[in-house]
């Protein structure tokens, strides 16, 4: 059984969705809140939520300062942007604050189904178009040898975590090593990857992870 919150502040949407998941994902619970502050005390009331769907136009939250205030008050619960809109930056901005998903609103029922599937089994779901290769700040790959086999296999096991949207804080204590560790981790996962940033990080993992 799972149990998933849909925090949106239009009626019409909330009961599409609601809709689409229910006939989708059997054994599955869908609480609704109109608002953020509604959000806030579903997440804080109820221990079993596994999943919340977040849109960034609550009228009590500005953009992804929602998604700041959710990760902070319930750091361990799996948290996915639903939204409109679709900038490159904004994705990649809901993905350093921890979000483990951005769906856009436009997606059709199967693959809302297919990615709401892939956050639950604890993968990151992100539009193929973010997904593609070409990123500016990204070099294109000259071979398909996988990209991590110069980690080491703590180094992976953090990159596993990462992919997972958890915070350095979380990583550390899943794994009981201190936080300065996890950051030492980081550093040289990113040095490896030849990336400038965990989000780069993060899309590389999930692309070569996504095709293998």
């Amino acid at each position: 059984m799972h149990r998933l919150l849909v925090a949106d502040d239009h009626p019409l949407f909330r009961e599409a969705i609601v809709g689409v998941i229910a006939a989708g994902l059997e054994a599955t619970e869908v609480l609704e809140a109109a608002s953020l502050a509604e959000a806030l005390r579903l997440a804080e009331t109820n221990e079993a939520l596994d999943l919340v769907l977040l849109d960034l136009g609550l009228p009590d939250a500005d953009g992804l300062s929602g998604l700041a205030r959710l990760r902070e008050a319930a750091p361990e619960l799996a948290v996915v942007i639903v939204s409109a809109e679709q900038h490159r930056a904004t994705v990649l901005e809901a993905l350093e604050l921890g979000a483990v998903g951005y769906i856009p609103k436009s997606t059709p029922r199967a693959a809302l189904i297919d990615a709401l599937r892939q956050v639950l089994d604890g993968q990151v779901y992100l539009p193929p178009a973010i997904m593609r290769r070409p990123a500016p700040s990204r070099p294109a790959p000259v071979t398909e040898e996988d990209p991590l086999t110069g980690l080491t296999d703590k180094q992976r096991e953090v990159l596993t975590h990462m992919v997972r949207g958890e915070s350095n804080k979380m990583i550390a204590f899943r794994l009981n090593i201190a936080e300065t560790t996890v950051k030492t981790h980081v550093s040289a996962i990113l040095r490896k990857l030849k990336v400038s940033s965990r989000v780069q990080a993060i899309l590389l993992a999930s692309d070569w992870l996504r095709r293998a």
